[in-house]
């Protein structure tokens, strides 16, 4: 992994040391309006971003690329992930603080984030779930080009029928 500089921002390889400063970002409840919860503790961040720094699933058949968004002011303000498959699928995630949503930063770090992993990690198709109810995370895949998978899609990735699985090719990069 190698750190991605586009326009303003910076994404950076995900460590250990970026715990503290991403427990603050990711204590955000209006994250969590759609699903999950912040993270209980430092602690258990910091340990979560170690495990990550391994890059690989423990089979060792996925790759798992972790990346912080930081601001050209040295502030950290979010992330971007993916999972990479062996066939060449990658799924991919992100989160930024509600602060800094509505100005088009997510947008400029996802496109980023696929760009590299097309050019520099096989990628060829991009995936993303989420929830159904998650209309801005829908309008931002859309703008970057996702379109909704078909139901056999949705069945063979197992997604739940509260969700929706995006996808996009590679190529669109």
């Amino acid at each position: 992994m190698r750190v991605i500089e586009t326009g303003g921002l910076t994404l950076e390889p995900q460590t250990a040391t970026h715990a503290d400063e991403m427990f603050a970002v990711l204590s955000d409840p209006a994250i969590y309006e759609h699903e999950n919860a912040p993270p209980p503790s430092l602690e258990w961040l910091r340990t979560r971003f170690t495990k990550l720094e391994t890059r690989v699933s423990p089979d060792g058949r996925e790759q798992w690329l972790n990346w912080v968004i930081r601001l050209s002011d040295a502030a950290l303000i979010g992330y971007v992930q993916a999972t990479v498959h062996p066939d060449g699928r990658a799924a991919i995630a992100y989160e930024l603080s509600s602060a800094h949503w509505g100005r088009g930063l997510a947008h400029q770090a996802v496109e980023a984030m696929m760009r590299e992993l097309a050019e520099r990690h096989g990628v060829r198709r991009f995936t993303a779930v989420l929830k159904r109810g998650n209309l801005r995370s829908l309008r931002l895949l859309e703008r970057l080009g996702f379109s909704l998978a078909s139901p056999d899609r949705h069945a063979v990735l197992r997604v739940e029928p509260d969700e929706l699985l995006m996808h996009r090719d590679a190529r669109r990069s």
